[in-house]
């Protein structure tokens, strides 16, 4: 993992070229896009709806979709495996970022497995980091019946990220808008969503620091919402096909240079006896190793928890669709909210649910949704956050939850945890005004080995409630820097809501996200037991002493309390001090 002064540097430079720079490359015109959609009758015929009528049915469930929460990453791998293998007709993903390693490398197989069994395969990538060996990924498009399709598409050179700014700076408005969603959806019955991308350090596998993340996979006519959403991205004049932007013979370029490039860092890391290479090397034969031995999730003794929930979607329309538009350019936000599933609408369960649905719908955007449904929280309100950077809106909300006595716990990363540090600034000029306003704040402690999860050391989520049977331990071999990367909101522990969308400026106006609301009592007491078993024995508990500000050491920890960011060096802390105010929270 790059150290935290090089990520922000490379953050940095990344601003100051938007600012800058100027550049000329256009984007293809007049491409040929074919409408294609998810298959329209999933309740039967193929292995997978089998499946989903057995267990329910063997459950004897109220509610036509079940859930299962996949925090450990050997769960949510398996997960993954399970859905590329069992899959007969499609499999449609959805993904900001799907990096070319050990793990995606796994996946990538299967995918050309399924194809060649006669699966229909669309993957629909955000083309902000498909650069480097991360372009390798693009060979998907060119195999017969893989489809493949970047979303908002930078301009120019794919040699470097910064090499495509320089080239699309005319265009700054539109590309520093993202699509943040991440789908996985097989035979449109059963599908992943949540905050994990794609790559080593989303399953534990990466050698230098791993996230600590949270999806659910979910079964049933939910999986159909979020199919719908699917198509609505990849039939959206946003959507380039890859062929579009590149052709076999560059594809074939970018594997020459890669495999020099591997070539090269293998030789510098040999010759500087490097224990640990850098996050640009090939993957190593032990991460190769780790990744083949995964086993996929036992889909038919995976204990499901059937509840009504609804999805959140941002229409794709909250990018901008071309060059033309500028700052001042209208955009064309929308809030895509889903109707809870279950036919038998009076129960309790669903009534409240569709009472939140009903109010999420007022905000344009589902961040803003679900500060449409802060503002009716009575007791409690349990967050991660992993960048946290609340405008106006969010304190407004925060505010008035806790002028209710509504109790606001937020876990966040520390700054040493944080793998963007500059993010960090955005929550730490907002940090003492949040204690001010009685909310308690914790930070995931960085250095830490066996992290596991937020939601413990399990496969699944702990507590009985959807744990990943047969999908091994949720713990990281060797001793990894950890990083918070989930996104979890549970309120008066009732409404569970697990998505890709953080809180903080450019998750609410600008890059586009998803989200799934779950209500259930069952979920959201397992998903909280953990979140505070989390907050308690994992993460610094940062509190307002005599005006200063002091980081509780974890529980059991034996660490000494800190009176300034801890495990981070004075080096960086003063770089953020000296460069942070000069970035606004709506970039961050």
């Amino acid at each position: 993992m790059p150290s935290s002064f090089q990520t922000l540097f490379r953050r940095s430079a990344a601003l100051l070229a938007l600012v800058i720079l100027g550049a000329c490359a256009q984007l293809p015109q007049n491409v040929d896009r074919p409408v294609s959609h998810a298959i329209a009758s999933p309740t039967t015929g193929t292995a997978l709806a089998d499946l989903v009528q057995q267990r329910r049915q063997a459950d004897k469930a109220r509610y036509e979709s079940g859930f299962l929460l996949l925090g450990g990453p050997q769960a949510a791998y398996g997960s993954r495996l399970a859905l590329v293998e069992g899959a007969q007709q499609t499999l449609d993903l959805q993904y900001y970022a799907i990096h070319a390693d050990a793990s995606t490398g796994r996946l990538v197989r299967g995918l050309r497995a399924a194809a060649e069994r006669g699966v229909r395969v669309r993957v629909l990538l955000d083309d902000f980091h498909t650069t480097g060996r991360d372009a390798l990924v693009l060979g998907l498009a060119f195999i017969p019946n893989i489809e493949m399709r970047l979303f908002n598409p930078l301009a120019g050179s794919r040699d470097s990220t910064f090499s495509r700014l320089f080239n699309s700076i005319d265009d700054a408005s539109r590309i520093q808008q993202r699509m943040h969603n991440k789908l996985f959806l097989a035979d449109n019955v059963l599908g992943v969503t949540g905050g994990r991308n794609l790559g080593d350090a989303y399953f534990g596998n990466a050698t230098n620091g791993n996230f600590v993340d949270v999806d659910v996979l979910a079964a049933g006519p939910i999986v159909q919402d979020l199919s719908r959403s699917f198509d609505s991205y990849w039939n959206n004049e946003r959507a380039y096909p890859v062929q579009s932007l590149v052709t076999r013979e560059e594809l074939q370029a970018m594997r020459d240079r890669a495999k020099k490039a591997d070539q090269e860092l293998v030789a510098q890391a040999t010759r500087d006896h490097d224990e640990k290479p850098s996050d640009d090397a090939p993957p190593t034969a032990e991460q190769r190793a780790r990744a083949w031995d995964e086993k996929p999730l036992d889909l038919r003794t995976a204990t499901f928890v059937w509840a009504p929930a609804v999805m959140l979607a941002d229409k794709p329309g909250k990018i901008a669709a071309d060059s033309a538009s500028g700052p001042d350019t209208p955009k064309a936000p929308g809030l895509v909210v889903s109707q809870p599933d279950d036919k038998a609408g009076t129960s309790r369960g669903v009534a409240s649910l569709e009472a939140a649905s009903d109010l999420a719908a007022n905000g344009d955007t589902v961040v803003e949704g679900l500060l449409q449904l802060i503002g009716q929280a009575r007791a409690d309100l349990l967050i991660i956050s992993p960048y946290f950077v609340p405008g106006k809106d969010m304190l407004q909300a925060f505010s008035a939850a806790r002028a209710r006595g509504v109790r606001i716990r937020v876990l966040t990363n520390s700054l040493a945890s944080n793998d963007a540090p500059v993010a960090h600034v955005g929550y730490a000029r907002h940090r003492e005004a949040l204690l001010k306003m009685g909310i308690e704040l914790y930070e995931l402690r960085s250095e830490q080995s066996n992290f596991g999860s937020v939601f413990g050391s399990s496969g699944g989520s702990g507590g009985g409630a959807g744990a990943g049977s047969g999908s091994g331990s949720g713990s990281v071999t060797g001793e990894s820097r950890a990083m918070l990367h989930s996104k979890v909101l549970v309120m008066d522990g009732r409404l569970l809501v697990v998505g890709s969308m953080n809180l903080d400026l450019r998750s609410q106006l600008q890059n586009t996200e998803i989200a799934l609301l779950i209500r259930s009592n069952e979920l959201s007491r397992a998903a909280s037991e953990q979140i505070e078993r989390g907050m308690d024995e994992r993460s610094w508990h940062v509190e307002l002493v005599d005006g200063s500000l002091v980081w509780r050491a974890p529980k059991d920890s034996k660490l000494p309390d800190a009176t300034s960011e801890p495990d981070t060096s004075a080096t960086l802390r003063l770089m953020l001090k000296l460069f942070g105010p000069l970035a606004p929270d709506e970039l961050l």
